[in-house]
């Protein structure tokens, strides 16, 4: 009877063994060992709160960890008009989209397109050019609006005019015969106070993406971001991610670019300089002037300022070191069954072929913790074609209109969350991660279309693959 009993178990553990084999075979991802940490042994958050944005990472040291409490009142404190009491934080203006870093990136996080037409903007913003090169390699700014359109200014300035943003809808169908509904975003500019837009105006709308995980993507090396770069598509994947290179203005030189929407920018210290000088209208010494064009400086010569600079170098650093020490909430779910199955579809339909999942950080930070950390980001940092339907028709350097930097997946799933929504692109033209999906064209047509193949089941199962990141 118990040599009975011995052979059924060991027949039902073998059954058992090849049905989890056969599980394997019909797609459930291999589990790696460290890939709950996202943001390495270093800068992985379990702080999955609504707070989950704002943590700083392990083992810096004194100094850092005082520039980062420092760096953190200075992104969320609101700048005043000049003059003002607290002399440091005065300057704000004279046109701006925000009197804060914090108040586009709420705890860090992803703002959100208007939800009604006639709702203020509030971390949409739009860059400006016409289609003629500067000397650096940029398209020249509108002149009348500059290089970004500021809908909100100081006391006594004319703001240079509102955006309404609409929706047209636009409807389609899985293989399986369910509908479903995108969005295309409309902008019409109103209540212009410096005359006409120039007839060629080129417009990108741009939304302020949540902020963890730079500091260890601005420490992946050079050569490890150009080597996945494949511009003519020699392997013949359909998948053709190219590098950007642009100014650096302290360098005043060309570098490779690694950040913004269209890997516009060098490095976090001139993204943060950029960000308070376009979207604040506080000066630095990298960017001393500010964003008044030849009109508007005739119409207000006389404008305060909070000092040349508005912004000091040891404020400037500050703030670039809370930026760059931020945390990544780590992987949630990550081994369950229906989220390793999504992961597999994942990489089965070539979406990690742009979102790569796996990185090395360098050895050349400065701070120290951020070195040698195995990350998860979902990203290539390269430029990548996504088609007509994503196109903003607006060259940003090296970037056509259709081309957009592989934004990092990381904390995504964390974003309804901290925000309170689940907006994604760009333009936050996307209401969820499936719509998000559904517009990618250009070189991810094929893994959209491979999607739109899939049952509802493995539908559900990709997205709770993303939100799991």
């Amino acid at each position: 009877m118990k040599e009975k009993v011995f052979w059924l178990l060991t027949a039902w553990v073998l059954a058992a063994t090849q049905w989890s084999c056969q599980k394997d075979n019909m797609g459930l991802a291999e589990v790696v060992a460290e890939e709950e940490l996202s943001g390495g042994v270093n800068f992985t958050t379990f702080d999955f709160s609504e707070n989950a944005f704002g943590v700083q990472g392990k083992k810096l040291n004194s100094t850092e960890s005082g520039q980062f409490v420092v760096g953190n009142s200075l992104f969320r404190t609101n700048w005043v008009t000049a003059p003002a009491s607290v002399q440091s934080l005065d300057g704000l203006g004279p046109v701006m989209n925000a009197i804060s870093c914090g108040s586009c990136h709420f705890k860090d996080g992803r703002a959100k397109p208007p939800s009604t037409p006639d709702e203020t903007l509030n971390g949409l913003l739009f860059r400006l050019s016409i289609p003629i090169m500067g000397e650096n390699g940029q398209l020249l700014p509108d002149p009348n609006y500059g290089g970004q359109f500021q809908d909100k200014s100081i006391l006594n300035v004319l703001n240079e005019g509102l955006v309404r943003v609409s929706y047209e809808p636009i409807t389609g169908s899985y293989e399986d015969g369910s509908s479903f509904t995108l969005r295309k975003p409309v902008y019409e500019f109103h209540d212009l106070g410096y005359g006409d837009l120039h007839a060629d105006v080129l417009i990108s709308p741009r939304i302020a993406p949540q902020m963890p995980g730079l500091g260890l993507l601005e420490n992946v090396t050079e050569a490890d971001i150009l080597a996945r770069a494949d511009e003519n598509d020699q392997d013949g994947d359909g998948i053709s991610g190219r590098p950007n290179y642009v100014w650096d203005a302290s360098a005043q030189q060309s570098r490779l670019g690694r950040f913004g929407w269209k890997a516009n920018q060098p490095s976090l210290l001139q993204q943060t300089a950029g960000a308070f000088n376009g979207d604040i209208g506080i000066t630095s010494s990298i960017f001393p002037q500010d964003h008044l064009t030849d009109i508007q400086r005739q119409l207000y010569p006389e404008v305060p300022n909070g000092g040349m600079p508005e912004l000091s170098d040891e404020q400037l650093a500050k703030v670039t070191l809370y930026i760059q020490a931020l945390a990544v909430p780590a992987r949630r779910d990550f081994d369950e069954e229906e989220v390793r199955r999504g992961k597999w579809l994942f990489t089965e339909l070539k979406c990690a072929a742009c979102h790569v999942p796996q990185m090395q950080t360098s050895q050349q930070s400065p701070i120290e913790s951020l070195n040698n950390q195995t990350i998860f980001p979902y990203t290539d940092l390269l430029l990548h074609d996504m088609g007509e339907g994503l196109s903003d028709g607006r060259p940003d350097f090296l970037a056509t209109g259709n081309e957009w930097r592989t934004p990092p997946l990381w904390g995504i799933g964390l974003v309804k969350t901290v925000n309170n929504h689940t907006f994604f692109l760009h333009d936050g033209r996307a209401s969820n991660l499936e719509e998000a999906i559904l517009w990618h064209g250009g070189e991810a047509e094929n893994a959209q279309k491979g999607f739109k193949k899939l049952s509802k089941s493995d539908r559900d199962a990709l997205i709770a693959f993303l939100e799991s990141l």
